[in-house]
């Protein structure tokens, strides 16, 4: 693990993916299992907000309480796995604004390639989350980030499910400022650009889709 990647490596995450891996484990069991550990990476990925004191009474008194400071952060879900993220990361922050990028892979040359793009104002004052649940080749990451950027994006985090040692030195490479948190690196990829042992498909396994 370096400065710019936490891999959470907390008990409950690896039993919660490994359960995810299992090829056998159906569509609805994946959703509801990567939404719960999506509130336990959240935790992760946000623990370093900025907070302000105010003023409150509690039924015992006055006091200085911490509350959220600035405007509210973005999630920013990289279509269509990333979706898998966002019931989850909303339970911890249900103010949070949600942004959508929509990216494919080009099947020969892995190139990502945008679709849809929508996202809240002021993102240059803003906290934002992308995820990505396969940091694979890292071509979606790369241009969903590249694309934030453009837009006024300066404070961004990636969040992904699993990591390719190839996926994180790609990324890197093209955004060094942005520090990734995920629940595990794999091995590397395969022929095919997929993660090994990995999980598949995240999107195909989170909707039926095969």
């Amino acid at each position: 693990m370096s400065a710019t990647v936490a891999v959470v490596d907390h008990p409950l995450v690896a039993h919660k993916l490994s359960l995810i891996r299992d090829k056998t484990t159906p569509s609805v069991q994946f959703r509801q299992l990567l939404r719960e550990i999506s509130l336990l990476l959240g935790y992760e990925v946000l623990r370093d907000l900025q907070t302000e004191l105010r003023d409150i009474e509690t039924p015992l008194g006055p006091m200085r309480a911490p509350f959220l400071k600035g405007k509210k952060l973005v999630f920013v879900p990289v279509l269509r796995a990333g979706l898998g993220f966002v019931d989850g990361l909303l339970e911890l922050v249900p103010s949070a604004r949600v942004g959508h990028v929509g990216l494919y892979r080009e099947p020969d040359t892995l190139t990502a390639i945008e679709y849809y793009f929508k996202m809240p104002d002021d993102l240059s004052e803003r906290l934002v989350i992308v995820c990505d649940p396969m940091l694979a080749t890292g071509n979606s990451a790369i241009a969903a980030v590249a694309r934030l950027k453009e837009t006024g994006a300066r404070e961004i985090k990636l969040l992904c499910l699993l990591a390719a040692p190839e996926g994180i030195k790609a990324f890197h490479e093209a955004h060094p400022d942005v520090v990734i948190v995920t629940a595990a690196i794999d091995s590397h990829l395969n022929e095919h650009g997929y993660i090994v042992p990995g999980l598949g498909d995240a999107g195909d396994r989170l909707f039926g889709t095969k």
